[in-house]
């Protein structure tokens, strides 16, 4: 065979070893489902859920103020879409809705699986868009789930489980979206970032999400493309699949 035909063929293989990378934050949560539905626990508090709704008794999860919402799932971006907005001149000229519609590159960041993750939902709107940090309460808001809420300092600390995950995010987002981290910021999220080395489920996620998406997160690690067979077809055709309960 030419070489020319091999290179045309290894080219088609690439191209089918992994799915286009969402284009809208309503197509990444579609895929979104697909993905966690091998391991439907949520990210703060790891409660079990099924479909759209949280087991709140899988984790002792007691809800602060919202039973409703605690109920069930949403879609939590690590790096919130408040964040990024704010270092987008479309959000001076129209906010959240407006990035959305003329920004493409707002619009991948919000998109970007890397960047989200099931909660439950009642934590999901008590964090908002705030940072992260360490405090000195204890974690009692939430009956046994570890996550604690600051609404005055308006910082949010999560569990020590979750927060080399949640570093390695935020690197990644800085990086890959030119997003300005302060260096109070940059210092907690090194620190984290070495303090809570990458574990199994995180690299689950990023092979998962890669295959998907196109692109792994560096920080965790390395995933070889031509390899996602086994998880596309898993996954299926996501994107043509209906959608699942809510978030």
């Amino acid at each position: 065979m030419r070489p020319l035909s091999l290179l045309l063929l290894a080219l088609l293989f690439s191209v089918q070893t992994h799915a286009e990378a969402p284009r809208t934050f309503r197509e990444a949560k579609k895929i979104a489902w697909h993905i966690y539905a091998e391991r439907p626990v949520d990210f703060y508090c790891r409660c079990q859920f099924q479909g759209s709704r949280i087991d709140l008794a899988s984790c002792g999860y007691v809800p602060r103020k919202q039973p409703k919402r605690a109920a069930r799932v949403e879609w939590e971006h690590i790096v919130p879409a408040w964040v990024i907005g704010h270092q987008r001149q479309c959000w001076q000229q129209g906010g959240r809705k407006q990035c959305t519609a003329r920004d493409p590159v707002f619009s991948q960041a919000e998109a970007d699986l890397h960047n989200l993750v099931p909660v439950v939902g009642e934590v999901n709107g008590d964090r908002s868009n705030y940072g992260f940090g360490m405090l000195s309460e204890k974690p009692s808001q939430y009956g046994a789930c570890p996550f604690v809420v600051n609404f005055k300092q308006r910082t949010a600390m999560p569990p020590a489980y979750s927060r080399g995950a949640i570093a390695r995010v935020y690197l990644y987002m800085s990086e890959r979206y030119r997003l300005r981290l302060s260096k109070q910021d940059r210092r907690l999220y090194e620190a984290w970032n070495r303090q809570y080395p990458v574990d199994e489920w995180e690299q689950w996620r990023n092979r998962n999400v890669a295959c998907v998406q196109g692109n792994a997160n560096h920080h965790v690690g390395p995933v070889d493309l031509r390899r996602c067979a086994s998880v596309l077809s898993r996954l299926g055709r996501a994107r043509l699949a209906p959608r699942v309960g809510a978030g």
